[in-house]
């Protein structure tokens, strides 16, 4: 479906969401939240895409945050911040999720960085927060996330000084998984993505969810007991049985359970 702040494009196994605002350097607005969040969903129920990738569109941004005054419009008057809504697609999409960062993350953006489960990153691009010096700050995954990647000093490091971190120095912290020149980011993303795209989709969700439990609190746990262990047990011989003995009206037949 055609979308009017992003775009979306399948090769193979591989789906490209880019975020398509390069004169705004990739801000978020409510809508672009909406339609993120909507793309990942349809991912999401669709078997063809096996790994996503997020990226901006231009050379100079990969997303420098949220556009304050649509996001504040939209607190006001419908009570959601519809940038959460965005990050917990992303969360709870059971499938590899690259963040391919081509220029500056800034605010929200690196935090839309933070939450994809790779992060490969161009030499030149740069990641901060800024939040305290714009009036805003973030108390949810922005803080959560980066205190889990870079640990407690460093987060608060980016967070109450809004200094700017370069590639090399993200990577050795471990705000980031990869640095590489900025004329290969492409093909190194397309690499990375097809490696991952060989790789049991079954056990990489499995690990997401896992990953994100301790975040998700009940929600996060129903994810892995409800989403995998029943995705699961619903492809053994055990349910099959059970589902064909409850349709055709008999008894199932333990012999058949496959233990």
């Amino acid at each position: 479906m055609p979308y009017e702040t992003i775009v979306y494009e399948e090769d193979g196994p591989v789906g490209t969401l880019t975020l398509n605002r390069p004169d705004d350097g990739n801000m978020f607005t409510p809508v672009m939240c909406h339609e993120v969040r909507d793309c990942i969903d349809a991912i999401r129920r669709e078997t063809r895409t096996r790994v996503l990738v997020l990226t901006g569109a231009g050379e100079k941004f990969f997303c420098i945050g949220g556009r304050k005054e649509g996001m504040e419009d939209t607190l006001l008057y419908a009570g959601v911040i519809p940038a959460l809504d965005m990050y917990e697609s992303i969360d709870r999409l059971q499938k590899p999720v690259i963040a391919s960062v081509n220029g500056f993350a800034v605010g929200g953006g690196n935090v839309l960085q933070l939450m994809c489960d790779l992060t490969i990153a161009k030499q030149s691009a740069v990641f901060r927060q800024v939040g305290p010096a714009m009036g805003s700050f973030d108390a949810s995954y922005g803080t959560w996330y980066l205190e889990d990647a870079i640990g407690k000093k460093r987060a608060k490091d980016m967070w109450f000084t809004n200094r700017k971190v370069g590639a090399d120095e993200a990577l050795a912290m471990g705000l980031i998984n990869r640095v590489v020149p900025d004329d290969e980011l492409a093909v190194a993303t397309r690499e990375l993505a097809l490696e991952l795209a060989e790789r049991g989709p079954f056990a990489l969700a499995a690990l997401k969810a896992a990953f994100g439990a301790r975040h998700g609190g009940v929600a996060g746990l129903g994810r892995v007991s409800h989403d995998l262990l029943l995705r699961g047990y619903l492809e053994t011989e055990e349910s099959k049985e059970l589902s064909a003995a409850f349709g055709e009206r008999r008894k199932p037949d333990p012999d058949k359970f496959g233990h």
